[in-house]
């Protein structure tokens, strides 16, 4: 029997290209439990999926059993499983409150500080060499020692069938070049690609990549199983070179995950928490990879609940490598929970003190920065 009495679902406009989404529930005792299922861009899909699921879940959803909700009704699409994610962290997050703990010692501590590294790529709004750099620079002060971006603007998958990939990739190189000089030679620099290119135009970029001490190359092509075979000779390229290939940030459940790791696709798998299908479904997701011998690195470019969940899980999962933190694109990143999330030193943070996640939305905040009005479920 369900213990949950209503739910909302809260779009928060961060800028003008970025919107986070929120799920609060409420148990018939008035805690609240939170969740976050961004999903930028399709706000419209977010809310038809919620106009699906919450309704089954304020009939079957409980704290108590906090996992069985996403574990009995698989998403079928990714806005599906942002909102069925986001009600399992709500779920987890009043499970451990009801014991005063935080989630991550509901799920067995592994470590106190989690590594973490800068994603400035939604910082830089000058998208020149210039900027990158600068962003660069204020992660650095702001106490990272590994860094990501996304520098490959004008590439796309159109432009590589045509021959043009390695002249359009030229300025995301000077990007990288730029960064490169200001974080110093040893420090671990990512570059996502975000899908824009073809097998041989990647492989033109892993050549120029290696030149610049990239750590990993992340989701070159789309990932499509019949690419498989590609991201494999493509992964093995990267190693060849000595950096690692990385990807599966969408991905939805272990079950689709495990054919790209099983064919040799990544060395670095990126569940995330928003849109694999809960913190039972990370869980095994690591699992799967760690069985494989596959470095697990949590995506997380999101909003303070996201990444909340995301820093509780990370400081239980036993083989993790780092979880990505977006750094510094609004400071409602703290504002919207109030007290600031811990700094990061050396290249570690620690998890908030509270229980339950550790963090909870401000009410009077969230209603300055609404985007549309707030949808509610009773």
């Amino acid at each position: 029997m369900t213990d949950i009495q209503s739910a909302s679902l809260h779009f928060i406009r961060i800028t003008h290209k970025t919107c986070w989404s929120f799920i609060r529930v409420q148990t018939s005792d008035r805690r609240v439990g939170e969740g976050e299922a961004s999903l930028t861009g399709r706000e419209d899909l977010l809310l038809d999926a919620a106009e699906r699921i919450i309704p089954i879940a304020l009939r079957e959803a409980s704290h108590k059993e906090p996992s069985r909700f996403a574990q009995q009704n698989s998403p079928k699409d990714i806005a599906e499983s942002g909102i069925v994610s986001a009600i399992d962290q709500a779920l987890w997050s009043l499970n451990a409150q009801a014991e005063n703990q935080s989630l991550a010692q509901t799920l067995g501590v592994y470590r106190e500080h989690v590594p973490v590294y800068a994603n400035i790529n939604r910082r830089t709004e000058d998208r020149g060499p210039g900027g990158f750099a600068d962003s660069a620079h204020a992660a650095m002060e702001a106490g990272h020692v590994a860094f990501k971006i996304a520098p490959f603007d004008e590439v796309n998958v159109g432009i590589c069938a045509e021959g043009n990939g390695l002249t359009a990739m030229q300025t995301g190189l000077d990007r990288i070049f730029a960064v490169r000089q200001v974080i110093g030679p040893d420090a671990r620099l990512m570059i996502d690609c975000h899908w824009r290119f073809d097998e041989d135009t990647a492989s033109m970029l892993n050549e120029a990549a290696a030149k610049l001490g990239i750590h990993w190359v992340e989701c070159p092509m789309p990932e499509i199983e019949e690419n498989i075979p590609a991201l494999s000779r493509l992964r093995h390229q990267c190693n060849e070179l000595g950096m690692h290939h990385a990807g599966l940030e969408t991905n939805i459940g272990w079950d689709t995950v495990r054919p790209f790791c099983e064919g040799g696709a990544y060395d670095v798998v990126m569940p995330d928490i928003k849109y694999i299908g809960g913190i039972h479904e990370l869980q095994r997701t690591a699992d799967g990879c760690s069985s494989l011998g596959i470095q697990l690195s949590p995506h997380n470019p999101s909003g303070p609940v996201a990444h909340a969940a995301s820093l509780q899980v990370s400081a239980s999962i036993a083989d993790f490598d780092m979880l990505e933190l977006q750094f510094d694109e609004s400071p409602l990143f703290n504002e919207l929970v109030g007290v600031p999330f811990a700094a990061v030193e050396d290249g570690h943070t620690v998890l908030p003190e509270s229980s339950g996640l550790g963090i909870h939305l401000i009410e009077t905040v969230m209603q300055q920065h609404l985007d549309q009005p707030v949808r509610e479920w009773r």
